[in-house]
């Protein structure tokens, strides 16, 4: 009976043991950042993006804002997305009606909102981003990634951009090699630049009170593109800048540090 008893205990123990080995390997993410995971190229095929850093390639995921405290996954890698309080953003805006939208604001909206998700899908795969990205504004940051927001006391969607407040006219720089894909001038984001760096990376730039490019220009890294402005729906003269890698918001703070892609390994 004793020895019973004691091969129980050994074979709890045997579970609790390799669950814990399992939390400790366990590969761990913070929301709205890219995560890399080591692949061998020869394993996939050519529709999947890799970037090489160092001697090896990697396949960068994005790790969702909105999927905190869920798993994701690669091949056979899972990656825990942490929950992390970004902290909150409020603000006050006097005029009504960039509020609560009328019946053909709203309309507007939902249009604008179709053709930047289209724009989204349309990257190219023959162009390779480098992941080198400059500041594309000089300026003073004024609201980061992932805060909460509330107008006029109200909850609205998180702020998956990068806000950097500079005075009206400053000059706005490409932050890496790309090409336009999509200028216009919308109700939230006023006159609106994206930027295609390929393989799924795409930046985008809004409340400009000036473009200085066209649909189709091929951009060089540091490249004017803009001045800020205060065109659309804002409190004063800023740069909304929003990244996307995979169709996933990230946090564009995080790509202008020095050696963005080494910081990942």
């Amino acid at each position: 009976m004793l020895k019973i008893k004691m091969n129980n205990y050994f074979f709890k123990y045997i579970i609790l043991f390799s669950l814990s080995l399992n939390l400790l390997s366990e590969n761990i993410g913070q929301p709205g950042e890219l995560f890399a995971i080591k692949v061998d190229i020869n394993n996939f095929d050519e529709t999947t993006s890799f970037i090489k850093i160092n001697d090896s390639f990697y396949k960068l995921v994005p790790l969702s804002y909105l999927k905190q405290g869920e798993y994701v996954e690669f091949n056979n890698s899972r990656i825990f997305i942490q929950k992390k309080d970004f902290g909150e953003s409020r603000i006050t805006i006097t005029n009504n009606a960039l509020v609560n939208l009328s019946d053909q604001d709203r309309e507007r909206t939902i249009k604008e909102s179709s053709i930047i998700k289209k724009a989204l899908q349309s990257y190219s795969k023959e162009m390779m981003p480098k992941f080198d990205f400059i500041n594309p504004v000089q300026g003073i940051i004024s609201s980061r990634y992932g805060k909460k927001r509330f107008i006029n006391d109200s909850p609205r969607s998180p702020h998956l951009a990068l806000d950097i407040a500079a005075p009206e006219g400053t000059t706005v720089f490409a932050p890496e090699d790309g090409k336009i894909i999509l200028i216009g001038n919308f109700f939230y984001s006023g006159n609106f630049i994206v930027i295609d760096h390929g393989r799924g990376l795409i930046s985008s730039y809004s409340h400009l009170s000036s473009v200085s490019v066209s649909e189709g220009d091929i951009l060089n890294k540091g490249q004017k593109i803009g001045e800020v402005g205060s065109t659309g729906r804002v409190t004063g003269p800023h740069l909304h800048w929003t990244v996307y890698y995979e169709k996933v918001r990230i946090n564009p703070e995080s790509l202008i540090k020095d050696g963005y892609l080494k910081t990942l390994l």
